[in-house]
């Protein structure tokens, strides 16, 4: 109890780092919110930037910002007059979350047993192939692999709608990008993992008392072995739940990625921040998951804290 509450203590100074430097950065850019195609009139612009505050200096913006971010105001939004940024996040968040959701289930289900499939017999075909397959998904990004999936499935055979939302065989093509993208490391790291675990003392005992393989394998060898794979799923989840830009920008998801490329374009500088500081959250809770995670498995790492 006490870990868990020194972490969330660390997580305050962390996100008032996020906060600052994402503030810095968006004011950073040139042009404003009111800068647009045919400029409006000096007073219309004053009055404007008055009521969102935006007139007054930068450290004093900052300072109203995180005074009313500790209670839970994120502000409005300029892209979207009338409405909250914590509205306008709400009614995006949970599509981001379910895609991802779903994208990491597919990648836990297809990564880790490709990599314990591949630690099970190394360097013979089960291992080399596999393996082989999994370096293509790293090295190919996700703005390639999603084009090429929704020519094939889409163009091609005609199974899949290219892009949309609205029901769950819209899920298909997104979720297949990200959860095969995340899933290549994933089964690399698995397999490595387990080339490490298996030769370890406690292995080679289990063997020679007479344990049976598959309990050596799964029990003994593959419960430590996940200890570096579940520590990677932390930020993976929390990038997968938060939105992925390009993903959802290919796919006209409406989604938490493609709303803060949104913002960004329309220099709307509180849905930026309320978009950053819901990433930044969901990665410092899931980091928290991951390692309270590490310490279930690993009785020795909770020990150490």
């Amino acid at each position: 109890m006490a870990y868990v509450l020194r972490r969330l203590l660390e997580m305050i100074p962390v996100l008032l780092i996020v906060v600052a430097a994402t503030f810095f950065l968006a004011h950073a850019v040139p042009g404003g919110p009111f800068d647009k195609d045919r400029p409006l009139p000096a007073e219309v612009k004053a009055r404007l930037e008055q009521y969102y505050g935006l007139d007054q200096p930068l450290p004093v913006q900052l300072g109203n910002y995180v005074v009313n971010l500790a209670q839970g105001d994120l502000g409005p939004s300029i892209k979207y007059p009338g409405w909250s940024v914590r509205e306008v996040i709400g009614s995006r968040i949970g599509v981001s979350a379910s895609l991802g959701l779903v994208s990491l289930l597919l990648a836990v289900l297809i990564g880790v047993p490709v990599g314990v499939l591949a630690a099970s017999r190394p360097n013979s075909w089960l291992d080399r192939v596999p393996m082989g397959f999994t370096l293509v998904g790293i090295c190919v990004p996700s703005f390639v692999l999603g084009p090429i999936l929704a020519l094939i499935f889409s163009l091609g055979l005609g199974w899949l709608p290219p892009c949309g939302w609205g029901s769950a065989i819209h899920f298909v093509l997104p979720a297949c990008t990200l959860g095969l993208i995340t899933a290549a490391p994933l089964a690399r790291l698995t397999r490595g993992s387990l080339m490490e675990v298996r030769s370890l003392d406690y292995v080679r005992t289990a063997r020679a008392k007479g344990v049976p393989p598959l309990r050596v394998w799964f029990v003994h060898a593959l419960r430590n072995a996940l200890l570096p794979v579940v520590t990677y799923l932390g930020p993976a989840a929390a990038g997968l739940v938060s939105g992925s830009f390009v993903i959802e920008s290919l796919f006209d998801v409406p989604g938490m990625g493609r709303l803060f490329v949104t913002a960004i374009i329309n220099r709307d500088v509180m849905l930026i921040l309320g978009t950053t500081v819901v990433y930044a959250v969901a990665l410092l809770f899931l980091n928290l998951a991951a390692d309270l995670a590490n310490a279930a498995l690993n009785p020795k790492v909770a020990r150490s804290r």
